[in-house]
């Protein structure tokens, strides 16, 4: 009897969870794609049901797309980005906006947040319970108390035109934050940080944690001060960590919908129409998918980049 080889043998473990990664993500995507190619408008040349190719996917990038709310955000970009001419490219900037300031502020919060807490001081198990906090709350939770928190007249950070309060005579916010589409955006990026800058700091702890810690004896016996062993020891040693923290961060930032719909969708979504937000507002099942589709693709070539970069520096 043939005995199997080690890669065929390999091969056989993976299958059970293979199939189990083709039922959970690869058959939805494909179903997906499949529904993304037939029409879903009540008016046109197509008729609803009709298969059409990708004829959905060429009016969204060509701007014929029709959705169910426009974008507060479309003269803005229209003028500051040429290249943004309809509601799924307006979409598209408010969600990369997100995600580049959301991953930035996490990341370095979270970073800093990790130093600290790796350090030895009395209460530090009471500190890191509080720092997780903000990450265990429910997202609805924490959409309400921060559409709370930004109401006139209710939270104490915004005030009305004749009384304005804290963050109003700062000249951070307006009296109406949530309706106004650079105020809105700013205090979704808020929330999402305060949320998820925990999350971060966990992560990277993890990793300052593994690190062996002879290595900062010597470097102390060396002469080693704390930013050169933070500079060649702790950085060094603690960035594939990070990066696989950005990534991971990155992928959810893309997707982000909770937040949004919880703290100021029912007023604003038109102004924060992310691809998420998008989707769900496209008027039929053929454009959401189109969409969705789109979506999960930007995502893959994210996490494609972060991949070769991972193998390039021997991550």
């Amino acid at each position: 009897m043939e005995t199997l080889s080690e890669t065929q043998f390999a091969y056989l473990l993976l299958t059970p969870a293979l199939i189990l990664l083709g039922v959970i993500a690869i058959y939805p995507l494909a179903s997906t794609f499949s529904m993304s190619l037939y029409a879903d408008q009540l008016t046109g040349a197509a008729r609803l049901g009709e298969f059409v190719g990708l004829q959905n996917y060429i009016d969204l990038f060509t701007g014929a797309r029709d959705f169910a709310l426009p974008s507060a955000f479309l003269p803005t970009f229209t003028t500051e980005f040429p290249f943004v001419t309809d509601i799924y490219s307006s979409a598209l900037m408010v969600t990369l906006i997100f995600t580049v300031f959301s991953v930035l502020f996490e990341t370095l919060i979270g970073f800093g947040q990790a130093l600290i807490l790796d350090q030895d001081f009395r209460g530090r198990r009471w500190v890191r319970v509080a720092i997780i906090i903000p990450w265990a709350v429910p997202i609805v939770i924490q959409g309400m108390i921060w559409f709370l928190m930004f109401q006139p007249n209710i939270g104490f950070l915004v005030g009305t035109t004749e009384n304005p309060a804290i963050m109003n005579q700062l000249g951070l916010i307006g009296t109406t934050p949530l309706r106004d589409t650079a105020d809105s955006l700013f205090l979704i990026i808020v929330a999402d940080v305060w949320k998820t800058s925990a999350f971060m700091a966990l992560l990277i702890l993890a990793g300052m944690q593994s690190i062996d810690r002879s290595l900062y004896d010597v470097a102390k016996v060396a002469g080693a001060s704390r930013w050169q062993q933070f500079k060649l020891i702790t950085f060094p040693l603690i960035l594939p960590t990070v990066l696989v923290a950005m990534l991971f961060r990155t992928i959810d930032a893309m997707r982000v919908y909770g937040i949004i719909e919880t703290m100021a969708g029912c007023q604003t979504v038109p102004s924060l129409s992310c691809l998420v937000v998008t989707t769900f507002n496209a008027p039929l099942y053929g454009t959401s998918a189109t969409v969705a589709f789109i979506t999960a693709g930007i995502i893959a070539i994210v996490v494609s980049v972060y991949i070769v970069n991972f193998a390039s520096e021997g991550i």
